[in-house]
C-alpha cells in the first residue's frame, strides 16, 4: 500500500525537476557559492563571538543579521534569478527546447520544473545560513517578528526574481535580442539588490528592536505582499504563453491572470479604503499606479497577431475576450484601463477626507484615456496599412512607444517656440504626461480649485474612444482578411 502511494506520488512528480536539481547540484558554480556563503558566514560568527563574549549585554543582533542576510542576497537575489535565465536560455540558444517538448510535458511543466529546480537550491542555500539568522537573534537588538517577516518577503521577492529571469529568457530570438535581454537583466538584478538591501536595512534598524503591530505597516505588508504574488503569477503565465505554440489557445491563462489581478487588487484596495476611514490617498495613489500598471500590460496583450488559428475559431464568439487575437486583446485591454479609473473614480467621489476629490479623479480618468488614446494611434499606424512592415507585435510596441513620448515632448518644445508657458493647458491637452498633472493640479485662483474644467476631460474622452472605435474596426477587417486567406 505504502509502495504505491509512493509510486503515484513519484509519477506526478515533474522529472524535470529532478534532472535539473541533479544537474544544479553537480555544477562547480554550486558549489563555490555554498561554500563561500558558508566560509563568509563563519567568519562572521566568530567576529560577533570575538566582539561579544566579554559583555554582560550586547544589541549588536541587527548589525550582525543584516551580514547574515547580505550573504544569503548575494546568492538568492543574484546567482539564483541568473541562472534561471541561464538555464532557459540556453535551451533555446542550443536548440534542447524542442527535445524537451517532445517528452509531452508541454511548456507549462517545463517552465514549472526550471523555477521549482531552482527554488531547491534556494532553500539548500537558505538552510545553511538559517543557523546564523538565528543566532543574531541571541545577540540581542532584533526580534524574531522582524527576522520572520525580513525572511517571507525576501523569499517572496526571491521568487519573483526567479520568474522575471525565465520570462525574460523568452522575450528574444536573436543572437543580438539575447544579449540585450541579458545585459538588461543583469543591470535589474544589480538595481534592485541594493534597493532590497536598503529597504532590510530600513525595517531592521526602525523595527528590529521593538516589533509594533500597528494597522497601516500591516496593510503595507499586505499590499506588497499581494503585488509579488499576484505580479508572479502574471509573469509565469506570459511566459509559458510565449512559448506555446500559435495553435493552441496561449492567451487565456495569462488575460485571466490578469483580470483576476486587476479584479482582486480593486476588491483589497476598496477594504484598505474602508478600513482607513475612506480617505483619498488610497484610491488616488492606486488610480494612478494601476492605471500605469495597465497601460504597461496593454503593451503586450494588445499586440497580438491577427487573427487565430483554425482549430480555434469555432469556439470564438464577440465576448470571448481571452482568445487570441489583436482585437480581443485590445478591446480587453480598453475595457480594463477604463473600468479601473472608473471604479477608483467612485471611491474618490464617496471619499471624506478631502475637498480635491474631482480634481484627482480626473487625473484617474485622464491617464486611462490617455492610455486608450496613444494605444489606438499605436494599433492604427501599425495595422491600417495594407502592407505588414510595421504590422508586427514588435512594431507596434515600439509605435506605442514612440507615440507616447512624441505626444509627451512635442507640446512643451513646441510652447517655446511660441513664447507660451510650457505646461499650457490647451497646448498639452493631448500629452499623457502634463495633460494627467494638469487635470490634478490646484488653482488657487479659481474658487472651485479646478485648474482644468470638467469639459476638457469630455473632450480628451471623446477623442480616446473615437480613435478607439476606428482602431476596434481596423483589427475586425484585418482578422476578417486574415481568415480569408
Amino acid at each position: 500500500m505504502t509502495s504505491g502511494r509512493w509510486e503515484r506520488w513519484g509519477d506526478r512528480l515533474n522529472p524535470l525537476v529532478v534532472k535539473e536539481v541533479r544537474q544544479g547540484l553537480r555544477t562547480r558554480i554550486f558549489w563555490v557559492c555554498f561554500g563561500l556563503l558558508l566560509a563568509a558566514c563563519l567568519v562572521l560568527s566568530l567576529i560577533a563571538f570575538g566582539n561579544t563574549h566579554d559583555s554582560t549585554y550586547t544589541r549588536e543582533g541587527r548589525t550582525y543579521f543584516f551580514s547574515f542576510f547580505v550573504c544569503l542576497a548575494l546568492v538568492h537575489f543574484g546567482v539564483i534569478p541568473f541562472n534561471a535565465y541561464r538555464s532557459l536560455a540556453r535551451e533555446r540558444e542550443d536548440e534542447t527546447w524542442s527535445l524537451l517538448l517532445l517528452t509531452g510535458l508541454g511548456p507549462r511543466r517545463i517552465l514549472r520544473g526550471k523555477v521549482a529546480s531552482f527554488l531547491v537550491q534556494a532553500v539548500l542555500y537558505a538552510s545553511a545560513v538559517g543557523p546564523f539568522l538565528l543566532f543574531s537573534y541571541f545577540l540581542n537588538g532584533i526580534d524574531l517578528p522582524t527576522i520572520l517577516v525580513v525572511l517571507l518577503f525576501g523569499g517572496a521577492w526571491m521568487v519573483f526574481l526567479t520568474l522575471v529571469s525565465v520570462c525574460a529568457a523568452t522575450l528574444a530570438d536573436s543572437r543580438m535580442g539575447r544579449a540585450a535581454v541579458r545585459l538588461a537583466l543583469v543591470g535589474v538584478l544589480v538595481v534592485t539588490f541594493f534597493q532590497s538591501l536598503t529597504l532590510t536595512y530600513v525595517v531592521t534598524q526602525e523595527r528590529g528592536a521593538s516589533f509594533t503591530f500597528d494597522r497601516d505597516f500591516f496593510l503595507g505588508l499586505g499590499a506588497a505582499f499581494w503585488l509579488l504574488v499576484s505580479e508572479g503569477w502574471l509573469v509565469f503565465e506570459t511566459a509559458v504563453a510565449r512559448l506555446s505554440l500559435v495553435t493552441e489557445d496561449y492567451t487565456r491563462h495569462p488575460r485571466r491572470a490578469l483580470v483576476v489581478q486587476v479584479v482582486l487588487t480593486f476588491v483589497g484596495m476598496t477594504a484598505m479604503w474602508w478600513l482607513v476611514d475612506r480617505k483619498d490617498d488610497i484610491p488616488g495613489v492606486m488610480g494612478i499606479l494601476g492605471g500605469l500598471h495597465l497601460i504597461f500590460a496593454s503593451l503586450f496583450v494588445a499586440t497580438d497577431v491577427d487573427g487565430q488559428s483554425r482549430p480555434l475559431r469555432a469556439g470564438t464568439r464577440p465576448w470571448s475576450l481571452f482568445k487570441p487575437g489583436a482585437l480581443r486583446g485590445f478591446r480587453l485591454s480598453v475595457l480594463l484601463l477604463l473600468g479601473w479609473a472608473a471604479g477608483c473614480a467612485v471611491l474618490l467621489w464617496f471619499s471624506e477626507s478631502s475637498s480635491g476629490n474631482l480634481r484627482v479623479a480626473m487625473s484617474v480618468m485622464a491617464l486611462a484615456l490617455y492610455g486608450v488614446l496613444y494605444l489606438s494611434l499605436a494599433l492604427l499606424l501599425g495595422r491600417m496599412p495594407r502592407s505588414g512592415r510595421f504590422a508586427s507585435p514588435v512594431s507596434v510596441r515600439l509605435l506605442y512607444v514612440l507615440v507616447g513620448v512624441l505626444a509627451a515632448g512635442v507640446p512643451p518644445l513646441l510652447a517655446v517656440f511660441l513664447n507660451l508657458e510650457g505646461r499650457d493647458e490647451l497646448l498639452n491637452l493631448l500629452n499623457p504626461v502634463l495633460g494627467t498633472m494638469n487635470f490634478g493640479k490646484y488653482d488657487y485662483s479659481d474658487p472651485s480649485g479646478l485648474k482644468m474644467p470638467p469639459e476638457l476631460l469630455l473632450c480628451v474622452a471623446l477623442v480616446a474612444l473615437l480613435a478607439a472605435f476606428a482602431t476596434d474596426r481596423v483589427l475586425a477587417d484585418r482578422e476578417r482578411r486574415a481568415h480569408q486567406q
